[in-house]
């Protein structure tokens, strides 16, 4: 799955501590959505798109692999 969370997060002047933090989540776990390593449970994505002012489909998209 490819990601958008590190342009929107800039974006919106979040730092990854300060998004970890509203989100509830370690600043690791933001990395991780950012670096594509973790993709985010249902709930916690949306969370993430409410908060930098987007929608989930905006923030996250598949790739052709992920079809396979």
């Amino acid at each position: 799955m490819k990601n958008n969370v590190s342009e929107f997060r800039k974006r919106y002047g979040y730092s990854q501590d300060r998004l970890a933090e509203n989100l509830g989540v370690s600043r690791q776990t933001v990395i991780s959505i950012e670096k594509g390593r973790y993709n985010p449970s249902l709930p916690l994505a949306m969370i993430l798109a409410e908060l930098l002012d987007t929608n989930v489909e905006t923030l996250f998209s598949l790739e052709d692999s992920d079809y396979k």
